[in-house]
């Protein structure tokens, strides 16, 4: 009984040693390229977000050069570090698994399949994404712009590599998945103009029209209120239309963006006051003349 015992103990000594020796030997190869796998990685991490960093500061703190956004630097930093950080796990994940004996063959080919099943499953999510990123990188359109996508026009509230959310005139929230994005219209980029058709009666004279109009422009561009909103004075090139008993006028104002809106309405204003002060008719309704087919009934005048 003794003798089985020593055996024993012999045996499970001898197995202790033949770890002790089989790890002195790992650290002393493989634990030193580990070790150095793990200082390369942390030194490219640290590298990566310290550009990542300097990329927001400069969005926050710089001009940037045209066509560059802070919103749009910010996101392009966020983008970068996410996907540089993945690829830097994964290869470090790739060079330390041999060290522990471990094929990635089958990893590999196994990853291979998951990912091409994922693919055809995921095929339009990935569009998201691309698309999205493509409308980052180009700049063509930012949050609190007003953009027409997929059929919907309203402020920009939230952009993300997967989707945009905008919010109409009459508030209600519209998420565009960005694979549906395929023509953007942004009437908030650079600057905005308005194009302001005003109807007058056929037998008013042209040039009166036309002078009223321009003295409108020019008090609206010289009004302090407003001035600042607007890029440069107003014009009106002569006469856009002439139909029946109505002639139509137009107006052409370049002004910043998202002050369309309010300039145009305060144009109407004031060039309604200004044919009231000056006696000029507005354009007056079409009629159309309906006849009783009745002997002797009179005429109905339908405006």
């Amino acid at each position: 009984m003794q003798q089985r015992i020593g055996a024993t103990g012999e045996a499970v000594g001898h197995i202790f040693n033949d770890w002790r020796d089989d790890g002195i030997a790992w650290v002393r190869h493989d634990g030193l390229k580990l070790l150095a796998i793990l200082v390369v990685a942390f030194i490219l991490l640290q590298a990566l977000r310290l550009f990542t960093a300097r990329m927001e500061a400069y969005s926050r703190n710089q001009p940037l050069p045209s066509g560059m956004r802070a919103q749009q630097l910010r996101t392009l930093a966020g983008i970068i570090e996410s996907f540089g950080s993945f690829v830097i796990y994964f290869l470090l994940v790739l060079q330390a698994l041999p060290l522990f004996g471990l094929d990635i063959k089958p990893i590999l080919a196994s990853a291979g399949i998951a990912g091409l099943a994922l693919g055809f499953g995921a095929q339009t999510l990935v569009k998201d994404f691309i698309n999205g990123f493509f409308i980052f990188l180009e700049n063509q359109y930012d949050v609190g712009d007003v953009v027409k996508i997929a059929g919907v026009t309203g402020n920009v509230e939230i952009m993300s590599l997967r989707k945009t959310t905008l919010r109409d005139a009459n508030g209600t929230v519209h998420t565009v998945p960005n694979s549906e994005i395929k023509v953007v219209s942004n009437f908030t980029r650079d600057w905005a103009q308005v194009s302001l058709h005003v109807s007058a009666d056929y037998n008013e004279n042209s040039e009166k029209v036309v002078k009223l109009l321009q003295e409108v422009g020019a008090e609206l561009y010289n009004d302090e209120r407003f001035k600042e909103l607007m890029v440069a004075e107003p014009e009106v090139p002569g006469i856009e239309r002439v139909t029946g008993r109505e002639v139509d006028y137009l107006m052409l104002a370049k002004v910043k963006p998202g002050q369309q809106w309010l300039i145009s309405r305060e144009l109407r204003r004031r060039v309604k006051e200004c044919f009231e002060k000056h006696g000029i008719n507005a354009a007056a309704p079409a009629r159309i003349y309906v006849a009783d087919s009745g002997h002797n009934a009179p005429e109905t005048e339908v405006k």
